[in-house]
């Protein structure tokens, strides 16, 4: 089948596109621009994406033209289309129909945490062996795109309550014919399609109602209103809650999370029990309590769709997060820039709480980006006074093209920053991008945390603030490539390691000058492999080398690594007086990383073993 996809450069939409073409249909769209992950995703799965809308993009004569849900009936290629006599559909319909008939679906629903926790799930059933499908509305990092389809069984969606399209404005999750489900939390959200929280909560029922009989479906027990959404569900039901130290669990409640313990590595360890019996201890990589209650919520689903408990547990430990959810975008001057796609309050607060506890003894500065459509009304104005008091100090940018909300109901996101300082939270409204990255790289010193909430681009701050600080070292992008490759090659170290399917291994270090020194940093679970360390010949004696080497390692332990392991031939020396790595024999290596091609291929006595442990 012939498929063109109008808006394809969006997270849902290009994650269709890509689940079509593996499915084996004729893939194209168009869009006005694209932007990473999104555009090297489409790159290499080959799929032709036409630059900007109008009719000549349907000459290719598609059997079916998908409408992303922000495109009206007006639209040059719907209206194209409809003279056509094309057929026209939605991303949601598509997936339902074609991708979901034939598969045990699993939705993950909820005001909150839908990316994370469908991301973890899937990884779950992965590691067992389900090769379950995916579909999410995020990037898990481990994973690289947004998408499975699998072979198994299951197929994992995210079930966003949003509308559909412009001709059907019911949730996209009512078309994802669920047999079992997770249902986070209820809130009100999408105010500009909601009018109010009783039609949230009949938008849940309605998708609740979904699911048959023998169907299960997950909900948190610390939402009321999830519990009375999940109260018209005619399925099994189970429950969960973490609970607080010194607290005691709810009665009835299926699974509980206890005796929480935060890290100095930056994981959260925690009890479980299941159906009465307890499971032994979990480790987590996320960050933060409401995280604790959605790794919760993918245990119970895994356990119920038959995974081994112990496999659950190296699952979850093993489970790296998702994109710009607390990602963290680069390092520049001992300053953390983290990404955080939050944009309500109440992600906000529990975002800001999450990262207070991994960073116990660091400044957190928050920068704000009004840009949803909720979080551009007035709806949440006080809220987000409490939310944002959870940092030291805030920074709130413009408002998203205001002309598109009511003056009347308009977010003041000045107001906003007024009264964080009234309250005792230092905090500025600047509405220039220029002039707020300028702040935040005069504000942010050594060992500070910036992180840019935001649910959009938020015109490249991230970029621009690592750039201001100078001296920034970010994973490698597709465009950087040819650089990495180069710095390799000059070094006498193989650029055939870079290649664009493996940059995510690399990290770059960038200035005035552009790519002047690169390393990469292979993950294997909680062993790493610290390699391809090079700097340009212009910027040696700069003390590049060690820029590199440290942040990897910083890096390394915010993803959670134990070890790093590198081979070297003759900085060893720098290794251990810089950086504390310790020569170990070859022959104590774990399995894992003995097997790489970096430990097969050097195999002669002159290179030694390093380890340095976090």
């Amino acid at each position: 089948m012939k498929v063109h996809l109008i808006g394809i450069g969006g997270t849902g939409m290009g994650a269709v596109a890509g689940l079509l073409c593996a499915a084996g249909h004729d893939v194209r769209g168009s869009d006005t621009a694209l932007y990473p992950p999104m555009s090297d995703q489409l790159a290499a799965l080959g799929i032709p994406v036409f630059e900007g809308f109008g009719p000549a993009n349907l000459d290719w004569g598609p059997d079916l033209v998908v409408v992303g849900n922000t495109h009206s009936k007006d639209h040059v290629e719907v209206t194209a289309a409809r003279e056509r006599g094309l057929t026209l559909t939605s991303f949601p319909a598509v997936l339902g129909e074609q991708l979901l008939a034939d598969r045990h679906s699993i939705v993950v629903a909820g005001t909150h945490g839908k990316t994370t926790t469908t991301s973890l799930v899937a990884h779950i059933l992965a590691e067992a062996g389900h090769d379950p499908g995916l579909f999410v509305g995020g990037v898990p990092i481990a994973l690289g795109q947004g998408w499975l389809l699998g072979k198994g069984p299951e197929f994992v969606v995210e079930g966003d309550e949003y509308d559909t399209a412009y001709f059907d404005k019911g949730s996209k999750f009512l078309h994802y014919r669920p047999r079992t489900a997770i249902l986070t939390s209820v809130e009100l959200d999408h105010v500009d399609i909601f009018a109010s929280f009783e039609a949230v909560k009949d938008a849940f029922k309605k998708f609740v109602v979904l699911l048959p009989e023998d169907g299960l479906l997950v909900a948190c027990h610390e939402s009321a209103d999830a519990l009375a959404v999940a109260g018209a569900a005619r399925c099994r039901l189970q429950t969960y809650a973490v609970v607080d130290n010194g607290g005691e669990p709810p009665a009835g409640v299926t699974w509980t999370a206890h005796h929480l313990e935060y890290g100095k590595s930056g994981r959260v360890s925690f009890e479980v029990v299941g159906h009465g019996e307890a499971r032994g201890r979990f480790e987590t990589l996320l960050t933060g309590r409401h995280n604790v209650g959605n790794v919760l919520a993918a245990i119970a689903v895994a356990f119920d769709r038959g995974v081994q408990i112990e496999i659950i547990r190296r699952a979850v430990g093993s489970f790296a997060g998702v994109r710009r959810r607390q990602e963290l975008r680069g390092i520049a001057g001992g300053v953390w820039v983290l990404d955080d796609y939050a944009h309500h309050p109440t992600a906000v607060r529990e975002t800001l709480k999450g990262l207070r506890r991994r960073f116990p003894k660091r400044r957190i500065i928050a920068a704000y980006d009004p840009r949803s459509a909720t979080s551009r009304r007035r709806t949440f104005q006080d809220e987000f006074v409490n939310a944002f008091a959870h940092a030291d100090e805030v920074v709130v940018g413009k408002l998203y093209d205001p002309t598109k909300i009511p003056k009347e109901e308009r977010f003041d996101a000045e107001k906003l920053a007024l009264d964080l300082h009234r309250t005792g939270t230092k905090a500025s409204y600047i509405p220039d991008i220029d002039a707020l990255v300028k702040h935040v790289a005069g504000a942010a010193g050594a060992g500070d945390v910036v992180v840019a909430l935001s649910s959009g681009s938020f015109e490249g701050f991230h970029d621009k603030l690592l750039a201001a600080i100078g001296d920034a070292v970010m994973p490698a992008r597709r465009t950087d490539g040819d650089a990495v490759r180069a710095l390799l090659d000059a070094v006498g170290l193989p650029p055939d390691d870079a290649t664009d399917a493996d940059l995510g291994h690399y990290f770059v270090l960038k200035n005035e000058h552009g790519v002047v020194g690169t390393v990469a940093l292979e993950v294997l679970g909680e062993d790493a492999i610290l390699r391809d360390l090079a700097t340009a010949a212009a910027a040696r004696g700069q003390g590049l080398g060690w820029i590199l080497a440290d942040v990897v390692v910083q890096w390394a332990r915010y993803r959670g690594v134990r070890r790093i392991y590198l081979l070297t031939e003759t900085a060893s020396d720098f290794f251990a007086a810089k950086l504390g790595f310790r020569v170990v024999d070859r022959t104590t290596v774990s399995p894992d990383v003995a097997g790489t091609t970096t430990f097969q291929r050097s195999t002669d006595s002159k290179f030694v073993a390093m380890r340095l442990d976090l």
